[in-house]
């Protein structure tokens, strides 16, 4: 078997979303909808706070680089998708699924990386708002930027070269509509299980370690709003992190269900509706969650839109 070699299958099927044939025209139009809605919501993010000076400030620079990472995580699965639908064979050529996966893995722990960053920012800032320009200086942040795109740079570049190193003999068909890592394994001819300690070990770090700073932060952020007994601080208390942790527990909760904590009963269904959540829903809701209700995201727009009209009518 080790003699076998791996360009054997030069193509690999993937069988996308199981949705009838009477409802693959709705479908189509439903995932195009939340695809644009999803480029769209994240692109006006980045052009506010480009074009805005007063959005100059550490939480929307690690908000313009959720919103591209948001915009291209949703771009490395969904035009393929959205072609499969329309295709008799929905096939992928073996240096495009290794292109997917590790583009896929790239943005998925960036926005692991940045959201981390956007939950330390709102914690240094409510719990300790006299210190906020002292310690969320702009060499911080940008640090902060670049570590996580380089550590995200070599995670994925691990487990693709990891991956590459595998045979994959017979079966081509993936049961999925992107190239799942998880899924490409079951393809393997190969002894996987360097990359399944892998997964294990690096998960616990990309994964699990910043959700659980993440929900410390949020919980320290409660109770230093809740030591002040007023309706209005309890208030704003769930406004600030009852929406953000929903969104931050959907996407790690689906992730770490479906990689660190896979469970035989898990049909491909299944599997597929979680990695839907992940993959599509969080970058489409993330623009509204974090930024389009919040106050100077609006003003920014009424700045930079609405002065320009004008400006160009005068």
């Amino acid at each position: 078997m080790a003699g076998r070699n791996q360009t054997t299958i030069t193509e690999f099927l993937l069988l996308g979303l199981l949705i009838q044939s009477e409802q693959k025209t709705l479908s189509y139009a439903l995932f195009l909808v939340m695809y644009v809605t999803t480029i769209l919501g994240n692109l006006l993010i980045i052009v506010l706070i480009h074009l805005d000076s007063h959005l100059h400030t550490p939480m929307y620079l690690f908000l313009s680089n959720l919103s591209f990472s948001d915009l291209c995580f949703s771009s490395v699965t969904m035009p393929k998708l959205l072609q499969n639908m329309q295709s008799q064979v929905p096939s992928i050529p073996y240096a495009g699924c290794l292109t997917q996966m590790y583009f896929f893995l790239f943005f998925g722990d960036l926005e692991s990386f940045l959201l981390v960053a956007m939950a330390y920012d709102r914690y240094v800032a409510i719990c300790f708002p006299l210190h906020y320009t002292t310690i969320m200086s702009p060499r911080l942040c940008l640090s902060l930027v670049a570590l996580s795109w380089v550590l995200t740079t070599l995670h994925a570049m691990l487990h693709t070269l990891l991956m590459a190193r595998l045979c994959f003999c017979a079966d081509n068909v993936i049961p999925h509509f992107f190239c799942d890592m998880s899924a490409l394994l079951k393809l393997s001819c190969s002894d996987t299980q360097v990359n399944e300690l892998v997964i294990f070990i690096t998960g616990g770090l990309i994964l699990v370690i910043p959700f659980l700073l993440i929900i410390m932060s949020y919980a320290r952020i409660v109770l230093s709003i809740l030591k002040v007994p007023s309706a209005r601080g309890i208030r704003k208390a769930f406004s600030t992190c009852g929406s953000h942790l929903s969104v931050v527990s959907l996407f790690y909760g689906t992730i770490i269900a479906l990689y660190l904590c896979p469970s035989a009963d898990n049909s491909t269904v299944k599997e597929t509706v979680m990695a839907v959540m992940y993959t599509v829903v969080t970058p489409m809701l993330n623009p509204f969650i974090y930024s389009l209700r919040n106050r100077d995201m609006k003003g920014a727009f009424g700045r930079v839109f609405f002065k320009r009209k004008t400006c160009s009518s005068v």
